[in-house]
């Protein structure tokens, strides 16, 4: 028997691993803009866009907004939806059911079809179990007249807590550059309604503290059961079950921001037993500060190079802010956490920031480029969690995109094990390449592109899962029947859980990696699940086996006893220094 469990309890020792190179590759067309990007299954992805006129068209000829994007073809098949899901937030919930919430009011704009107001939209997917996307719970379920948020929420964030159900964040009442104290949602939603608070919210010192730079607030559920919460420079410790702000954590160091419209990432890394102490990493974003106007923005205002970390443990907290640098700046990017632990950051620019100002055209120097941003970010950066400090951030083996990823651009990790590239717009219609005839230099963009590790460009060996559960309960043992290549036997051997997150508008809500305790003795791999629902929240996951640096395909498992939410409490309790 080969016992690996010391290497899932130590994930911070690293091993040295060959240099992965990675390639880019087109392939196919989304045929509508999907700024919204959620993998499904290992042969869908579920895309959600505004209600422009779009190249993909339901039967009846109108244009579609929501669609299902499919691996195996590299094609994209309509979806109907009723309210606007434009800038829409959401999660998946302990059932295995996708949910959608909020999304954009409806302007007087041609070509929009039957589409109703979003802002107060929440809409339903799956489970959807048919690998064409045609079985039953494969259609967006709607009911605006009887399902709705309590409030409007245009840009709100919502993430899956350990009762299994949503918990939604700010947004606001209209359209804007910067969130104000008339239009602001300063508050918090369940979906479903908590009992007791059906048809009320809960006011948030921490949302009107952080105005006007707050919308999609980026938050994190915390070993603890509580959640992190991030908008503008600031952070906040907040205890659900009791409504209380625990603590303010430092502000983010030289001024830096990054809620939007200075829009940098927040990114939980992996969480690994028996501690499973939590890291959030943050970067990019502006020091710009929060007071300023349109008038005083240029496209050629460049974003910061600043990312910070810390481990939010009482030790890591009095530490503070651990800084480093990017290798260039950063507005708008995407972060796809790896089933290695690293991370990569893709999409943005290097100047303007976004929310109609990296967005939409609206400062001075905007028609230079039909986009409130400038110098696209057209190669990837990893970020290697397990090295030192000083050590960790590097462009060597990624490659360059010909295509901007700029506003509204999107990134996700597939089943393959492969980066789902896609996605661009920071025009308030569509501006195809065909379509340009001012030749603004970012256009529409329906392209489609996989960033491909090199052991899929190539063909090499990786570990296989062959046979796995498809539900497993909270601190539970199952066993997975792999192949490990005989190439990769002598390196570390990692199983990772993943939530992939709902991805827009350079936030992956959810996002998350928990390294699951193992041993393997011939071809049966056998795990245990993480302890309780405050280290992953009940519902469907990923599993991905990874020798030596190289992960195999991924698998679907359910976390939990599947039900609807909220769930009682699962699993074990177990002792943790995380707040």
């Amino acid at each position: 028997m080969r016992s690996t469990k010391l290497f899932s309890l130590l994930p911070f020792v690293h091993l040295a691993m060959a240099q992965k190179n990675w390639t880019f590759v087109q392939q196919g067309n989304s045929g509508i803009i999907p700024l919204e990007l959620i993998t499904l299954s290992p042969t869908l992805a579920l895309m959600y866009d505004r209600p422009y006129t779009n190249p993909l068209k339901l039967p009846n000829g109108e244009s579609a907004w929501a669609g299902l994007w499919h691996f195996d073809t590299n094609m994209a098949t309509p979806l109907e939806t009723v309210t606007n899901t434009f800038c829409a937030g959401g999660a998946f919930i302990s059932n295995g059911t996708l949910v959608a919430i909020g999304g954009q009011p409806l302007d007087d704009i041609p070509g929009w079809g039957n589409a109703t107001d979003g802002t107060m939209g929440i809409r339903l997917f799956g489970p959807c179990t048919s690998a064409d996307g045609t079985g039953p719970g494969c259609t967006v379920f709607e009911d605006p007249a009887n399902m709705h948020l309590v409030v409007t929420r245009w840009y709100p964030t919502a993430v899956r807590i350990p009762d299994g159900s949503l918990f939604i964040m700010g947004g606001s009442d209209l359209l804007t550059t910067f969130n104000g104290a008339d239009i602001a949602q300063n508050n918090y939603e369940f979906y479903p309604p908590r009992a007791g608070e059906v048809g009320q919210v809960r006011k948030s010192k921490f949302l009107e503290d952080t105005l006007p730079a707050n919308l999609f607030p980026r938050s994190i559920v915390l070993p603890s059961g509580h959640v992190l919460m991030m908008a503008n420079n600031q952070s906040v410790i907040y205890d659900i079950e009791t409504d209380t702000e625990l603590m303010r954590l430092p502000e983010l160091p030289n001024g830096v921001r990054i809620g939007v419209p200075f829009d940098g990432f927040a990114q939980l890394l992996p969480l690994s037993p028996p501690l499973y102490e939590p890291t959030v990493l943050a970067c990019g974003g502006s020091n710009k500060p929060d007071t300023i106007t349109l008038d005083e923005m240029s496209i050629q205002d460049t974003a910061t190079t600043q990312c910070q970390r810390m481990t939010l443990t009482p030790a890591g907290i009095a530490a503070g802010w651990e800084i480093e640098q990017l290798p260039d700046a950063r507005v708008m990017p995407e972060t796809v956490i790896l089933p290695s632990g690293d991370v990569v950051i893709l999409n943005g620019a290097h100047s303007g920031q976004v929310a109609r100002y990296s967005g939409y055209p609206s400062v001075g120097d905007s028609a230079d480029t039909g986009s409130n941003a400038a110098n696209p970010a057209q190669r990837g950066i990893m970020y290697k969690t397990t090295l030192p400090s000083g050590q960790r951030i590097t462009q060597d083996g990624l490659p360059t995109s010909p295509i901007p990823r700029m506003y509204h651009s999107a990134a996700t990790l597939t089943g393959k094990g492969n980066i789902m590239v896609a996605a661009s717009n920071p025009h308030p219609f569509v501006l195809t390449a065909d379509n340009n005839p001012n030749n603004e230099s970012f256009p529409s963009e329906y392209r489609v592109e996989y960033l491909n590790p090199d052991f899929i460009t190539n063909g090499s060996p990786r570990p296989v899962i062959s046979k796995s559960p498809s539900q497993l309960a909270f601190n539970a043992q199952g066993t997975i029947t792999v192949t490990i290549p005989t190439s990769l036997a002598s390196g570390e051997l990692q199983v990772s859980l993943i939530d992939m997150g709902f991805i827009t508008h350079a936030w992956h809500a959810g996002s998350r990696l928990v390294f699951l305790e193992h041993t393997l003795s011939g071809n049966t791999l056998t795990i245990t699940t993480p302890p309780n629902g405050n280290i992953y929240p009940p519902g469907p996951a990923w599993i991905y086996v990874v020798a030596d640096g190289v992960w195999s395909e991924g698998v679907q498992i359910m976390i939990g006893d599947g039900g609807n939410p909220p769930r009682p409490a699962q699993g074990v309790s177990v002792s943790i220094t995380s707040v």
